[in-house]
Parts: C-alpha cells; structure tokens; sequence
C-alpha cells in the first residue's frame, strides 16, 4: 500500500492588507487625470469630464489634482512620461479613444506601456454598451508602465462616468498589486 503523499506546508507571507482602507493607510494612492483633447486644451470649451473623473478619485481615496489638459497624440505619452517620473501610482486619461483620425490616445499610451490590461479596457467598454452601444468604438487601452496603472478612458462625461465604475471595483487591488502586494 502506497502511503499518501503530504504536501509540504507553503513558506509564511505577509498579510495582504484586508480592506482598501488598508491599503491607503500604507500609502496614499497618487492620481493623475491626463485630458487628451484638442479642442480644449486650445482653449474653445472648458473640459467636463477631467473634473468628474478627479472627484471619483478623491472618493476613492486618491490624492490627485486638477486635470493635466493636453492635445492628442505625442503630448499624452509626454504626460504619461511626467507622470512616472513624478511617482504616480495612476493615471487615467479622458478624450482621444474614439474612431476619429485625430484620436490618438490609444497609441500615444501604447508607446509607454510595459504591458497592458485588456481585461480593464473590455470590462469598460462592456459596461456601457448596454445603454450607449458606442461604446464598443472606444479604443481605449488599460496597462502598466513601471509600477504605474494607466487607463484610457473616453472624453464624454458619461464615458468618463462609467469608466470610473468599472475602475472603482479594481483600482486599489491593482495599485496593491502594482506595489508588491500578496494575491
């Protein structure tokens, strides 16, 4: 008769912070919001979805400032780069994620990113196309660059809205996880 075998007991790791609560007390999760738009970061209308994406932040415990407004393309990679080297833990931008050939957020975040996220991006897009079907045309992109998660969100509030609700549910496991923390 064979003896059964006993698995060899795991080695003991910290413990993984319990609550978000938690994890904040650690180290306050930083938050950048990077407005990619053309329009108004010439000047013709003040942006409205920056704002709101910075007040979910701060309710999440974030601290974050008022939104960095860039136009398209090459000056978003540039504020993702500032970004990283100012210790930023998150980053979400707003704008540039449609079909229009001037949208080039998705790019611009590609060329920085370490890896990416497409569970984040699909999860977004999925959440709001039962009420906008639209919103399967955002391009948008989720990833890491060094330990900094990166989310492209679309530039309408109502985007930027449901973006924030899906990203609520996993932003401070991510941010965890991003600084080392155990499963």
């Amino acid at each position: 008769m064979t003896e059964p075998i006993t698995p060899e007991p795991a080695p003991e790791l910290a413990p993984a912070p319990e609550t978000a609560a938690e994890v904040l007390a650690s180290a306050p999760i930083r938050a950048r919001v990077v407005v990619a738009s053309n329009r108004a970061s010439a000047g013709v209308y003040a942006d409205t979805s920056g704002p709101l994406i910075v007040e979910r932040l701060a309710e999440l415990g974030c601290a974050v400032d008022e939104p960095v407004v860039v136009p398209d393309g090459p000056p978003v990679t540039e504020a993702l780069r500032a970004a990283l080297a100012a210790g930023v833990d998150v980053v979400v931008t707003s704008g540039g994620t449609g079909v229009n050939p001037t949208d080039r957020t998705p790019e611009a975040t590609k060329a920085v990113l370490d890896y990416e996220i497409p569970g984040i991006a699909e999860a977004i897009r999925a959440y709001g196309a039962p009420t906008v079907p639209a919103a399967i045309l955002s391009r948008g992109v989720a990833g890491v660059v060094g330990r900094m998660l990166v989310v492209n969100l679309p530039g309408s509030r109502g985007g930027a809205k449901d973006g924030m609700a899906v990203l609520g549910t996993v932003l401070v496991h991510t941010v965890d996880q991003l600084r080392g923390g155990d499963h």
